[in-house]
């Protein structure tokens, strides 16, 4: 989903954008059934959940942001039901408001990077918590880290949602728009 410039979004964001034209805060994974299309995410909101893909884009599109598809490439496409099955397992685990892995909480793109874990489809990386301008921990990290009493986990293993978005394994399809599914 593309990113939104302030709050938590603002904060991902600018510490991870990739691109000035395209850029996320959040990433899910599409699961298309007999029963509906569903979205499998890890949200503040919800946490790892199931959500339809009417409410999750009513919600978002609520909120101005514009939802871009992406597919695995042919090479890795065998790993979608698998990492459905697993997405499935984690579903009702709080969201990870710490960033800083664990096996009891998930945040969005740690959630997705999981559910492909197996097919080694995505990959952890040192987490970056700096401004790309000024090489120092953005302000807003600063002070979300001090509130929970924990120390910035620069460079720990994490995962964002515009790297898993850049990854060269993905193809882009492109922007969701206007759907009406019940």
């Amino acid at each position: 989903m593309e990113a939104k410039q302030e709050n938590l979004s603002g904060a991902i964001n600018r510490v991870t954008q990739k691109s000035k034209i395209e850029n996320f805060d959040h990433i899910g994974l599409i699961e298309i059934t007999s029963d509906g299309i569903f979205i499998l995410h890890a949200s503040p909101k919800l946490g790892s959940n199931r959500q339809t893909l009417n409410d999750f884009y009513n919600e978002n599109r609520a909120n101005h942001q514009n939802m871009v598809v992406y597919r695995l490439k042919a090479a890795n496409k065998n790993a979608t039901n698998l990492a459905i099955e697993n997405a499935k397992s984690m579903l009702g685990k709080p969201y990870n408001w710490t960033y800083i892995l664990n096996d009891s909480t998930y945040y969005c793109s740690d959630f997705i990077e999981r559910a492909f874990r197996e097919n080694e489809v995505f990959e952890q990386i040192p987490m970056n918590f700096k401004n790309p301008q000024t090489q120092q921990i953005d302000d807003f990290w600063i002070d979300f880290y001090k509130k929970l009493n924990l120390e910035v986990p620069q460079d720990q293993p994490g995962t964002n949602p515009n790297q898993l978005a850049g990854s060269e394994k993905l193809e882009r399809i492109g922007i969701l728009n206007n759907i009406n599914v019940k």
